[in-house]
């Protein structure tokens, strides 16, 4: 106490208690950025894919998701599979315009020849096909191949390229959704 009665703190203490009033806000602060930061870390730095990747698998599977099976003389045959909330199955292949066309017929004998109306390429050829009930494709239940192991995709499309030494390279997809 002084001599007119007022107290005083000891020398050093105002500035303590004001050293931690800002401690106790900045801390919150410093945790929050930290935990920001941290989270940052882990999605830039995390090596597990967002979705999956296609996987090779034989392509009598492939083929057989959409009642087809690979076609005789093909080469070249390449198949994957991608499945994560739907499936689709690809498959690519030469083969010659006359094996093309025998495959064809033989695997969908009801679906008309190929045309260039739904393709990327004017000079492609393509087949779409819906193999669902009740939802007003053209093709539905009239699709050989119902019986195969492993048969159940909504849509197949075959998409034909032809080469200049008389072949064609076929991409195959059956998947759903």
């Amino acid at each position: 106490m002084t001599a007119t009665g007022t107290v005083t703190e000891p020398r050093g203490r105002g500035r303590a208690g004001r050293a931690m009033v800002i401690l106790a806000l900045v801390t919150p602060l410093l945790a929050g950025v930290g935990a920001v930061a941290a989270v940052a870390a882990w999605w830039l730095w995390d090596d597990t894919p967002d979705a999956p990747r296609p996987a090779a698998v034989p392509c009598a599977e492939a083929l057989a998701y959409g009642g087809a099976r690979l076609p005789a003389g093909a080469r070249d045959a390449h198949c994957t599979v991608l499945s994560w909330q739907d499936t689709e199955y690809d498959a690519r292949f030469r083969v010659s315009r006359e094996g093309l066309r025998t495959w064809l017929k033989a695997t969908y004998p009801d679906a008309p020849e190929p045309s260039g109306s739904s393709c990327d390429h004017p000079r492609d050829r393509c087949l779409d096909l819906d193999f669902r009930r009740g939802d007003g494709g053209r093709y539905a239940g009239r699709v050989p191949g119902r019986s195969l192991p492993g048969f159940g995709a909504y849509a197949a499309t075959v998409e034909v390229r032809f080469g200049r030494a008389g072949d064609a390279e076929v991409s195959f997809s059956a998947f759903t959704g």
